[in-house]
C-alpha cells in the first residue's frame, strides 16, 4: 500500500492498513466509533474534503470519500489541508495539534483523551501508507 494523500485511493488503503495491521487491532480492540475527516481548503486543495472511517473493536468496517457531512459520526476532525498534512509528516503530533486547536475535534473529548494510545497508532498507520502528499 502505497498512497497519495489526499485522495480517494489514500482513504482505501488506510482502511485496509488498519484491517492488516496486528498493532493497530490489538490496541484499538475496545474503541468504538467512526471518525470522519473535514479537510478544509488550503494550498492544493481548493474545497472541502470529507473522508469517512467506521472503525469498531480494532478493524474499519467502512472507509470512504463523503459528499459533505452526510453521515453523524461520533468525532469529526476539521483542520485545514496543511495542518492535517503536518500531522502525518510528524510535523505535529496529533493530541498536540487538538490541543492547540490545529485540528478541531467534533465529538467526546474525554473519550479521545483516554484513547492516546489508539489516536497515535491510527495515526501511525496513517503515516505508513502516505508516500506522497500533493502540493
Amino acid at each position: 500500500m502505497a498512497s497519495t494523500f489526499p485522495s480517494p485511493e489514500w482513504v482505501k488503503d488506510f482502511g485496509q492498513k488498519l484491517n492488516s495491521d496486528p498493532h493497530y487491532a490489538q490496541i484499538a480492540k475496545k474503541w468504538e466509533g467512526d471518525i470522519t475527516f473535514a479537510i478544509e481548503p488550503s494550498g492544493p486543495v481548493k474545497e472541502t474534503k470529507y473522508y469517512y472511517f467506521d472503525l469498531w473493536h480494532g478493524t474499519c468496517r467502512r472507509a470512504e470519500v463523503m459528499n459533505g457531512l452526510s453521515i453523524k459520526s461520533a468525532f469529526v476532525l476539521t483542520a485545514p489541508y496543511e495542518n492535517f498534512v503536518k500531522i502525518l509528516k510528524g510535523e505535529i503530533e496529533p493530541m498536540t495539534a487538538m490541543l492547540t486547536r490545529k485540528l478541531s475535534v467534533q465529538g467526546n473529548m474525554a473519550v479521545m483523551m483516554r484513547s492516546i494510545p489508539v489516536v497515535l497508532d491510527f495515526v501511525r498507520c496513517a503515516r505508513e501508507i502516505t508516500t506522497e502528499i500533493l502540493t
